[in-house]
């Protein structure tokens, strides 16, 4: 529980609790097939997705410790693996030692409207039981690196639900 209540931005609410993730529900290049021809080209499960046989993707969270608190922020975005890792990962998935497994190589495939280019920033995707899988950016400069591995204040968290508001998902 905060100390104080903050109003969201975009829809004017006030609330007293973090909001801790901000989340995509299909990967980037899902909408850049015609809406017309998804059902065709497109096999998606919660956190699984294909496009047309070739291409592949994993959803997970990019962790961010908030600095002074128990809890992390997630961005909940997918990341663009090979057809091997993709087949490895839903065949490891349903293992109860599935962080055994791996980790995998990806590409990040969400831009994240607070940062700097998102698209394609290099990950290693970590499979956990009963939970999403986590995902690790390469340890590179990039703001979005930078705080997954230093933490970001409350403030900055305020900042992130303020612009994508409680109830919007991460489109783009």
């Amino acid at each position: 529980m905060l100390p104080f209540k903050w109003t969201c931005g975009c829809c004017g609410q006030q609330f007293d609790s973090l909001p801790l993730d901000v989340g995509a529900t299909y990967p980037l290049d899902y909408f850049m097939v015609p809406e017309v021809e998804r059902p065709a080209r497109i096999r998606h499960a919660k956190s699984l997705c294909a496009i047309d046989g070739d291409s592949f993707y994993v959803r997970g969270c990019i962790e961010v410790p908030i600095i002074g608190h128990d809890d992390c922020f997630a961005w909940g975005v997918w990341v663009s693996v090979s057809k091997a890792s993709w087949d490895a990962i839903r065949d490891a998935r349903d293992d109860p030692d599935c962080a055994q497994h791996g980790p995998y190589f990806g590409w990040l495939n969400a831009v994240l409207k607070l940062y700097p280019d998102t698209l394609n920033l290099k990950t290693r995707l970590h499979l956990r039981s009963d939970v999403a899988p986590y995902i690790e950016l390469e340890p590179t400069d990039h703001p979005l690196a930078r705080e997954q591995r230093e933490g970001i204040t409350i403030d900055r968290v305020l900042e992130i639900a303020t612009a994508y508001s409680q109830h919007e998902r991460l489109v783009q």
